[in-house]
């Protein structure tokens, strides 16, 4: 054999050898090395502290009595402690000591109490302690006619109105007849003999003797005189015309004896004599 044929035949076996390997290698899985860099999340965790405070189990409104079942010891973050919480640890006796105090501050439920807000059972002046303090109690006498049929409870609102006999006066021409008017409106019913709130679950009406009624300096002297004059019916107010207002309209005018039935009427003179406007015939 030539020394060319086997140079060329030594070539081929070496590109045939070459051409194997690389078969082989690319044959073989390929293993990709990734490196992932992950934010760890450290997660702090801070301890609070807790006591437990007296709370409400359900809404007050001003004037309502707190009974035992009613209160709660609920826990509560020791750094939001207001002054005056009541607190388990201090004062533990709390909801021996509360039932029956009256509210003086609408509660909502879930809320801490505060000694402000509620007026204690047996304290003195607990009365004077649910009222407005520019405001005055006058006590009124009723009965189931002129109480709206025993349905007016405590913290209701009122109209009251004066019923009395006008006496004959024929000089001017004023007939003897009976003349209901409502002397101030919007008063807020702080008890009825003395109850300040609805003693029995459910109960609806309660048949008392006498209002205790919230008014103003003046509006206790119109009442007063009113009282002795004639009769002071409540008429009960709806229960979207029972928030507080100041448009209590009272007829102040009647502490000086006009009542609108004399000087200021229109008089027209009939066959001689002197009568009212639309008192009499056509």
């Amino acid at each position: 054999m030539s020394p060319m044929r086997i140079i060329i035949l030594l070539l081929a076996l070496a590109a045939a050898g070459g051409a194997a390997f690389l078969v082989l290698q690319l044959s073989k899985p390929q293993i990709v090395t990734e490196t992932v860099l992950q934010d760890k999340l450290r997660i702090e965790e801070r301890e609070v502290s807790e006591v437990e405070v007296l709370t409400v189990l359900r809404d007050f409104a001003i004037g309502e009595t707190i009974k035992a079942e009613e209160l709660k010891w609920s826990p509560w973050p020791k750094a939001n402690l207001v002054e005056g919480y009541y607190v388990q640890t201090t004062v533990p006796a709390s909801i021996e000591t509360l039932t029956g105090a009256v509210v003086k501050a609408a509660l909502y439920k879930g809320e801490p109490l505060l000694p402000q807000k509620v007026a204690i059972k047996g304290d003195q002046g607990l009365l004077a302690a649910m009222m407005d303090p520019e405001m005055r109690a006058v006590s009124v006498e009723i009965s189931a006619e002129s109480a709206s049929g025993g349905f007016i409870l405590p913290n209701d609102r009122v109209d009251l109105i004066l019923t009395y006999e006008q006496s004959a006066d024929d000089t001017r021409g004023i007939p003897e007849r009976t003349i209901a008017t409502t002397i101030v409106k919007n008063v807020r019913v702080l008890a009825i003999d003395q109850n300040f709130a609805m003693n029995a679950e459910g109960e609806t009406a309660r048949l008392g003797s006498t209002a205790t009624l919230e008014v103003s300096p003046k509006e206790a002297e119109l009442l007063a005189m009113s009282m002795r004059r004639g009769e002071v019916s409540l008429s009960l107010r709806p229960l979207d015309q029972m928030a507080s207002g100041t448009d209590r309209s009272p007829r102040i005018e009647l502490l000086e004896g006009n009542d609108g039935s004399s000087g200021s009427q229109i008089m027209i003179i009939r066959n001689g004599q002197p009568s009212p406007a639309g008192v009499g015939g056509n």
